[in-house]
């Protein structure tokens, strides 16, 4: 009996110390979050603002439009109609850049002046007050990210179980 003891206070003992690991499979605490950022893009502020966010360098910035009732993804290509005095053609990208800790939304490769080239009712409705939801999201969240239609903002939620009722609303300019 003196002999068997040893060996079972040995087998105790390591069944503590292998359950013990802090080691998690994955390599961050990141988890997924969403916040809205309107502001106006001016040629005061070159068409562009920047919000500060704090993500790990391999997280995943996703960015998306009020348009209307619905979200749409950004980059987008707007064409606007062509209007009697106005150049034909017009054409502008909502775009974004994002490092772990700013995104920028940006107006690019507009083919117009976009402070002069545009009807008021344009301006209202393409540049000023302009909603965007920020989702931040883990890089490799699981093996089925890849199965998500990041382009549907209702997929985006559902798959990362995001809360829309507690999404934070900053004013950027």
């Amino acid at each position: 009996m003196k002999k068997i003891l040893p060996f079972l206070f040995l087998t105790f003992v390591s069944l503590f110390i292998f359950s013990c690991d802090n080691k998690d499979d994955s390599d961050s605490d990141t988890y997924s979050r969403m916040r809205d950022i309107t502001g106006s893009f001016t040629n005061g502020n070159g068409y562009a603002f920047t919000q500060g966010i704090d993500i790990n360098q391999t997280d995943v910035v996703l960015v998306y439009r009020a348009a209307g009732n619905a979200w749409q993804q950004i980059p987008k290509s707007v064409y606007l109609p062509n209007s009697g005095t106005l150049p034909t053609n017009r054409v502008f990208d909502y775009n974004f850049v994002f490092d772990s800790q700013n995104v920028q939304i940006r107006i690019d490769d507009q083919n117009f002046d976009l402070g002069t080239q545009m009807t008021p009712a344009e301006t209202t409705a393409y540049l000023n007050n302009q909603r965007f939801r920020l989702v931040l999201v883990p890089a490799q969240a699981s093996k089925n990210a890849s199965s998500v239609d990041y382009s549907d903002y209702n997929a985006v939620v559902k798959y990362y179980n995001l809360d829309e009722t507690k999404v934070k609303n900053t004013k950027v300019n």
